[in-house]
C-alpha cells in the first residue's frame, strides 16, 4: 500500500535511554525510524479532535516527543476506540510504534511488520535504492535480485514496486521474519525463503544475479546493549548482533557472493562510515570490486562490489 513519502525521521526522546558515544546507540534515525515525524505535513487537517488530544497527552506523558503524531498514526490504525487505547498502553510500555500499528512506512510503501520482527530503518532506504538503480539498469532480459537477511521484506517489496517484473528471491533465518516478509514481498511476485544466507538460495540462482542486496547485522557486539531499549528489548538480537567489530556477517556474504552473482552483477550492503573501510577491504580479499556510497540526506554508507567473473560457488 502506497503511503506519502515525507522528510527522514528524527529521534524522539525514548531514544535516549541508555544512550553512548557509539555511533549505533546515537543512531538519530532509529527511533519511531519507519515514520517521518516534525514537518508541517504531520499536522491533522482541521485539528485534533477531543480523543486525539487525550491520546496525545498520554503519549507525551509516556515520554513521545512526537506524541502528537504517533497520536494521529495510531487513532488512523486502530479499529475502535478500545484498540486504540490498547495500542497505546503497549507504546507506554515501550513497544516500538511500528510493532504498535503493525506498520512501517518505507520508500513510498506501507510495510506489515510484527512483533519481534526487525524494524527497517529510515536510512536503509537509500540501500533500496541503490538497488533498484541496478536493477533497472539490467538489459538482459529479466533482472534477478536476491534479498540477503531481508527481516520484513521492504527491501525486496521496494525493488519489485519500481522494477516490475524482477525475478526477486528474499531470504532470512528468522522465522517470523520470513512469514513477515511473505506478506510484503509475495503479493508482488517475490518470493520468500527460510534459511541460513546463501543456504537459503535456490541452487538454481548461482552465477546468475544481477543485484545481491544485503542489509546484514553491523552493530558491535560489544554495543547492542548500548543500543535504545525499543532496538535491544524488541527487535531479534541476531538481526542487530554483527560480532565483535560488526563486520562478521558482512564478511561471510562478501566470501560466498561471487559465486551467485552474474558476470558484471553488484553486492550491496549497508554499514556505518567508521567501518566502511574494514567493509571495503573484505569486499576486496573476495575478489570484488569495491566502492563506497554515502547519501548526501539520510546517514546511510552503502559498500558496493561488482563481480569480475562468475567466480566459484558461495556457501
Amino acid at each position: 500500500m502506497l503511503v506519502p513519502p515525507r522528510s527522514p525521521a528524527v529521534r524522539s526522546a525514548s531514544a535516549g535511554s541508555g544512550a553512548s558515544s557509539s555511533p549505533h546507540a546515537a543512531d538519530p534515525f532509529r527511533t519511531v525510524d519507519g515514520f517521518a515525524f516534525g514537518g508541517s505535513d504531520t499536522a491533522p487537517p482541521g485539528g485534533s479532535s477531543p480523543e486525539a488530544t487525550a491520546l496525545t497527552a498520554r503519549l507525551r506523558r509516556a515520554g513521545c516527543v512526537f506524541a502528537e503524531d504517533e497520536a494521529q498514526l495510531i487513532l488512523a490504525t486502530a479499529r475502535s476506540s478500545d484498540e486504540a487505547a490498547a495500542m497505546a498502553a503497549r507504546r507506554e510500555a515501550g513497544l516500538p510504534l511500528e510493532h504498535v500499528l503493525g506498520w512501517a512506512e518505507f520508500h513510498g510503501l506501507r510495510i506489515a511488520v510484527e512483533p519481534a520482527v526487525f524494524v527497517p530503518r529510515r536510512r536503509t532506504e537509500f540501500l533500496a535504492s541503490r538497488a533498484i538503480a541496478l536493477a533497472g539498469r539490467v538489459s538482459t532480459g529479466r533482472p534477478v535480485v536476491v534479498d540477503l537477511c531481508c527481516g520484513s521484506g521492504a527491501i525486496g517489496a521496494a525493488v519489485l514496486s519500481a522494477v516490475p517484473g524482477a525475478e526477486l528471491v528474499a531470504a532470512d533465518v528468522d522465522a517470523t521474519a520470513v512469514r513477515c516478509a511473505r506478506r510484503n514481498v509475495e503479493p508482488l511476485g517475490g518470493r520468500v525463503v527460510a534459511g541460513d544466507l546463501f543456504s537459503a538460495l535456490p541452487g538454481g540462482l548461482r552465477g546468475r544475479v544481477d543485484v545481491l542486496v544485503a542489509n546484514v547485522p553491523y552493530v558491535p557486539s560489544g554495543e547492542v546493549a548500548f543500543l535504545p531499549a525499543e532496538a535491544r528489548d524488541h527487535e531479534p538480537h541476531a538481526a542487530l548482533d554483527g560480532g565483535e567489530d560488526g563486520l562478521d556477517v558482512l564478511r561471510r556474504v562478501a566470501s560466498g557472493a561471487p559465486g551467485w552473482l552474474a558476470p558484471g552483477g553488484a553486492l550491496l550492503v549497508e554499514t556505518s562510515a567508521s567501518q566502511a573501510p574494514d567493509a571495503v577491504a573484505a569486499f576486496r580479499r573476495a575478489g570484488l570490486r569495491a566502492r563506497l556510497d554515502g547519501c548526501g540526506e539520510l546517514p546511510a554508507t552503502v559498500v558496493r562490489g561488482e563481480a569480475r567473473t562468475a567466480g566459484a560457488a558461495g556457501t
